[in-house]
């Protein structure tokens, strides 16, 4: 079933959007609260985001960019907001749809199988720029070669990816390996991230992984000393 959040602060318009979808066979999930909306659509994991513009707190125009720089998509911007110009900034961040609301039902979905249908096969490929990873098969695409990671530096390497410039904590990492912070030898973590980076180093990628002293690991961009 294919999961898709909605990025709406009108509670009449996202119990609508939410109930169109669920009669459609979708998995509707509406954001509850918009304090840290790019990080809670990331956790759905969603294959597509129905996003307002006029949203409080980040807009939807910067959640679409931040969205599309973690390889979130795709992204169908809904809005009642109708010029031209917010029609091709939106285009300009990265967003794969503008419907000016309200639209039809049936149009709404049209757009939404054709987006699906677009990206089914690549919503487990993620852009690193000079490289992309399959997070489903932990494999490296580089220079026309591939590399395939151990199942657990797969793991970091997308947690990385996903929060690409972002500090992930050691804990945050843990949870996602092994379900929990109790219990794990301090070196398991510390031993696929070695691993990790030597392969990464190996490859010549512009992004390298840095650790960030008593908090976590970076995944960043120009390489440089780490500490």
């Amino acid at each position: 079933m294919k999961r898709i959040v909605i990025a709406e602060d009108d509670i009449f318009m996202r119990e609508e959007l939410a109930l169109i979808l669920a009669k459609q066979g979708y998995d509707p999930y509406a954001l509850p609260s918009f304090s840290h909306s790019v990080d809670e659509i990331i956790r759905q994991e969603p294959d597509l985001v129905l996003l307002d513009v006029n949203l409080p707190g980040m807009s939807g125009f910067e959640i679409c960019r931040e969205l599309k720089k973690k390889g979130i998509g795709p992204v169908l911007i809904l809005t009642s907001r109708d010029t031209l110009k917010d029609e091709l900034h939106a285009l300009g961040l990265g967003a794969d749809e503008f419907l000016t609301k309200p639209c039809r039902r049936e149009r709404l979905l049209a757009r939404i199988e054709n987006l699906l249908r677009r990206y089914e096969g690549s919503r487990s490929i993620l852009d690193g720029g000079d490289f992309r990873y399959d997070r489903e098969t932990h494999t490296i695409f580089v220079h026309g070669r591939s590399v395939l990671l151990a199942e657990n530096q797969g793991v970091i390497l997308r947690e990385l990816m996903l929060h690409s410039g972002e500090t992930v904590a050691k804990d945050a990492l843990n949870t996602v390996l092994w379900g929990t912070t109790e219990y794990i030898d301090e070196n398991a973590l510390a031993v696929n991230m070695t691993r990790l980076k030597k392969t990464l180093a190996g490859l010549g990628l512009a992004y390298h992984i840095v650790t960030v002293r008593g908090k976590g690991y970076r995944f960043i961009k120009n390489r440089s000393p780490e500490t």
